[in-house]
């Protein structure tokens, strides 16, 4: 009983800019936010072929992953967590989307409205996810109301995906950026999931658009989380896998694990694969073609 299968299909950790997620329960099979892309620039470098190699890698896992899946999220309208021009993934399915004109910045609304035309008569459902819940036999899936993307509403607003089956929870935040505020804390305290998938903060542009204060209060609630959540496995990525320093980041939060005896991971290695963040080792990979 419980989660049968949790996959993390593309994330910072294995060379893209993605959240996507399988889940597997007993009697429903779910893929979260199916997208992915890369940073057009990084230390004023376009995306090396290895990280091209690897985003068509990670494309091609998506689409295969969504053909076996019965429900499909969006959480936001980001390109990294949807594909607008792809829509025939969704044919047939259930389709929970962050709803397009609520809690929305102009961007995402732009973005939002593009893919509903195309989806438009292709999705076996289409809900919006915004505080809805779901149940399929034993299994519920529920959303968060919309959240901030990052620590305040100038990206717009994200929403959090609860997948419950046997008593066994996965909770993804998306694109929270820590979390450091709090309201993106309420959901994950109420639920209290088994796995966290978490955005963590976004250290590589720390002092620039993201605070010192915000890293601290990230930190705060991560070490909340733990230890009032009983979250056995806390899988940080995303946003904080673009800082090739990550680990000294959140020290609190690993000894606060340490405490409780959580696991805190990438998402590559809650998968068993190798860290590889090719976006922030992009300067490196074209150094290294270069003198070869």
């Amino acid at each position: 009983m419980g989660l049968e299968e949790v996959i993390p299909i593309a994330f910072d950790s294995m060379g893209t800019r993605s959240m996507c997620t399988f889940v597997r329960t007993g009697d429903l099979v779910v893929l979260i936010d199916p997208g992915v892309s890369l940073a057009p620039r990084r230390y004023g470098l376009p995306p090396h072929p290895l990280e091209l190699q690897r985003m068509d890698e990670h494309h091609d896992e998506i689409v295969r992953y969504a053909g076996e899946a019965e429900v499909l999220i969006v959480t936001h309208y980001h390109y990294d967590h949807h594909m607008p021009d792809e829509p025939e993934i969704f044919e047939g399915k259930i389709a929970y989307l962050k709803h397009p004109t609520e809690n929305i910045n102009k961007s995402q609304r732009g973005r939002a409205k593009y893919f509903l035309e195309q989806l438009e008569g292709i999705p076996k459902r289409l809900e919006y996810a915004d505080g809805n819940s779901g149940r399929f036999g034993e299994t519920s899936i529920r959303f968060s109301n919309a959240v901030c993307h990052g620590t305040n509403n100038r990206l717009g607003y994200v929403v959090e995906v609860c997948i419950e089956h046997g008593g066994e929870k996965l909770l993804f935040t998306s694109d929270v950026e820590g979390p450091a505020l709090d309201e993106q804390v309420e959901f994950i305290l109420e639920e209290k999931p088994d796995i966290l998938i978490v955005d963590g903060p976004m250290t590589y542009m720390l002092g620039y658009r993201y605070s010192r204060a915000s890293l601290e209060k990230s930190n705060e609630n991560l070490v909340r989380i733990l230890r009032e959540a009983e979250v056995s496995h806390l899988i940080i990525d995303h946003h904080f896998l673009r800082d090739l320093n990550y680990k000294e980041r959140i020290t609190p939060v690993y000894e606060a694990a340490d405490d409780v005896g959580a696991k805190v991971v990438t998402a590559a290695e809650f998968a068993g694969k190798p860290v590889e963040m090719l976006e922030a080792h992009r300067k490196e990979l074209y150094e290294r073609e270069r003198g070869s």
